[in-house]
């Protein structure tokens, strides 16, 4: 069956599709996926994003253009991206818990951390940010992922996608300074 067969079966929510793409491409996904968290992740945490590809897939088989490469390719992409994601959340998790920071670094009611905007004004503004400048934001300062693979994932160009960053961080500086 070919790519885009596939994809139509997968739309038309036909399990047995799903579970060929599964068959096809689990020990490239396994491979890519554990590229990337070799020496951070557990078993469980690839085996994880593995199954969060299949899951995207199956949720959005929109979002694969047959126009711009294999399924197999794609497959692979949201396999690296997704295993990112979950590498830069376990990195993260070994920041140093609140309680073992030194009095002199804490935040108190006297001397309150105001290093940046506040979390509500800066939600406040992510908000105010029309789709896609909001996902392309996201995805590139939260997801860390690099414009071509946002372009990619959301089929624009990436010159759109420099813009729309350049444009939408101009606006969220305009909307935080005090």
């Amino acid at each position: 069956m070919n790519d885009e067969r596939t994809i139509q079966a997968i739309a038309a929510r036909d399990e047995r599709a799903i579970r060929r793409v599964m068959d096809q491409y689990s020990r490239l996904l396994w491979s890519v996926a554990g590229g990337v968290l070799q020496g951070v992740g557990t078993e469980e945490d690839l085996e994880e994003c593995v199954a969060d590809v299949y899951v995207f897939l199956w949720m959005h088989p929109e979002k694969f253009d047959p126009l711009r490469g294999s399924l197999k390719s794609y497959l692979a992409m949201v396999a690296r991206s997704r295993a990112l994601n979950r590498r830069r959340q376990l990195t993260r998790q070994d920041a140093l818990p609140l309680e073992e920071l030194s009095p002199s670094q804490e935040p108190t009611a006297e001397a309150p951390d105001q290093t940046g905007p506040s979390d509500e004004a800066l939600r406040h503004a992510m908000n105010a940010l029309g789709e896609p400048d909001r996902e392309v934001l996201v995805r590139r300062y939260y997801y860390d992922q690099k414009p071509k693979e946002i372009a990619a994932v959301l089929r624009l160009p990436v010159k759109q996608i420099q813009n729309r960053l350049y444009r939408a961080k101009r606006f969220l500086r305009d909307r935080l300074t005090f």
